[in-house]
């Protein structure tokens, strides 16, 4: 089941990269078409597309590592005993004890 778990975060991990590429994309795309001269930082289309096949590489580890880190994470906060914590012992019907 944690494997499932944590392959479920690391899947949603990349569905958010891809939607943060995306419309980081759309956006300085839009930049670069309505003026390339200011925002082109004096690069060319073909140095953009290598930058662009960069950026795609470092969200995409960057999705996957962090979807597996919450996995883990959010696993153990929630699946995994505290070894220090009790919970509450009913002994009697109005009291409680640890």
């Amino acid at each position: 089941m944690k494997k499932i778990y944590i392959s479920a975060f690391i899947f949603f991990g990349f569905l958010l990269q891809l939607l943060m590429h995306g419309l980081l994309e759309i956006w300085y795309i839009n930049l670069l078409l309505a003026d390339f001269g200011r925002y082109g930082f004096g690069l060319e289309w073909d140095q953009w597309e290598l930058l662009h096949n960069v950026f795609t590489l470092v969200f995409l580890v960057g999705g996957l590592w962090m979807g597996y880190s919450q996995g883990k994470y959010w696993w153990r906060r929630i699946y995994e005993p505290i070894p220090w914590f009790r919970p509450l012992q009913k002994i009697n019907s109005t009291s409680y004890t640890r």
